[in-house]
């Protein structure tokens, strides 16, 4: 596998770690709105993979594939962005639902229902379902998060004590990662259920269909739901603090 001059076979490593970008693709698909092709993923995530190999040394104290799925899994993110996948006009819905969540929380002193949701948007249990339906692949952390639409500080900047570091890996270093968690355990039982099933056990939503009895699609509804319900809490958190 490696070369006399110990430099990784570039051939070997490209073939034996391709099946690996296409399952990194098909997971990441799951997330996101059906306009999103996975072959674009698994574009980007080849062009990711030969960048770790042409990056990788063995001094860099990791094993390749480890590597690999970071310089992958950045590729594909990277396509995401650049293509605009999460219309500006969805993400202001989301928004609104967040903020309707977060109102409701603190009137109710629980999480609300879908109906209870759907009431205070103003719109029928169906329309506000099909809303988390177009809002499939709605995420925790946007880089836009760190700054509100008038240039200011967000509450994301709140968690993030360096602002020198990457401020993604000061919020995950941080108090951050131990908000997401609280904010999860506060989840209603079967969005919990099903935040655990996706991120711990890495089953598709198909696979949490089966598990739960309901449809795939119904499923993409709830993931969407329980996003906003975490940024909600997470927002919420930001300005009263630690509980």
């Amino acid at each position: 596998m490696y070369t006399v001059k110990g430099k990784a076979d570039k051939d070997t490593l490209l073939t034996e770690h391709m099946p690996l970008v296409k399952r990194l693709a098909h997971h990441m698909k799951a997330k996101l709105p059906p306009s999103v092709e996975v072959d674009d993923l698994v574009q980007a995530g080849m062009i990711g993979l030969l960048d770790a190999i042409s990056r990788y040394e063995e001094t860099h104290g990791a094993q390749f594939e480890t590597y690999a799925v970071l310089r992958i899994r950045g590729a594909m993110l990277d396509e995401l962005r650049n293509s605009d996948w999460l219309p500006r006009s969805l993400r202001q819905n989301m928004r609104k639902v967040e903020a309707a969540m977060s109102t409701l929380q603190q009137r109710l002193g629980r999480p609300p229902s879908e109906s209870e949701v759907a009431k205070s948007l103003k719109l029928s249990l169906a329309d506000y379902q099909e809303m988390l339906s177009d809002g499939g692949g709605h995420q925790l952390v946007y880089y836009e998060d760190f700054h509100d639409d008038d240039g200011n500080d967000s509450f994301l900047d709140r968690y993030a004590s360096d602002d020198e570091a990457d401020p993604l890996r000061s919020l995950l270093d941080g108090d951050f990662r131990q908000a997401v968690i609280d904010a999860i355990d506060a989840l209603p039982e079967r969005e919990k259920m099903l935040m655990g099933l996706y991120y711990e056990e890495e089953l598709n939503l198909k696979e949490i269909g089966a598990v739960m009895g309901v449809s795939e699609s119904r499923v993409s509804q709830l993931h969407t739901q329980a996003v906003a319900r975490l940024r909600a809490s997470l927002r919420e958190r930001s300005w009263t603090g630690p509980a």
